[in-house]
């Protein structure tokens, strides 16, 4: 019986955070944000907790997303293309030739 009530608050934490997700102000993230974290601290389980401590700590930067709606997946794919890049060319000849590597994939997906 415990575990079931585990899994019903993941997925009453899942809705709260879709619907944190998709609040048009601040207030209202800020709002459904406390509510997640209320919920993950009655669990009592350590891994709610952490996620509410981590929520707790990242208030700031998840409340702006209502404010401003941008996302940094461009940026972490392209570093993701980069390192990938690096490990491949373990050896390239120079940086010179590494960076117009970067400059060729980067095209290859735009």
């Amino acid at each position: 019986m415990d575990e079931n009530k585990l899994f019903f608050t993941m997925d009453l934490v899942e809705e709260q955070l879709n619907k944190a997700y998709k609040a048009n102000t601040e207030r209202g993230m800020k709002i459904h944000s406390n509510r997640i974290i209320r919920t993950c601290k009655a669990t009592k389980n350590k891994h709610f907790m952490w996620f509410a401590k981590l929520l707790k700590n990242h208030m700031k930067g998840i409340i702006s997303h209502a404010r401003v709606h941008i996302s940094s997946g461009k940026v972490e794919g392209t570093n993701q293309m980069i390192k990938t890049l690096r490990h491949k060319g373990y050896g390239y000849p120079d940086d010179e030739y590494f960076f117009l590597k970067i400059i060729d994939a980067s095209r290859k997906f735009s």
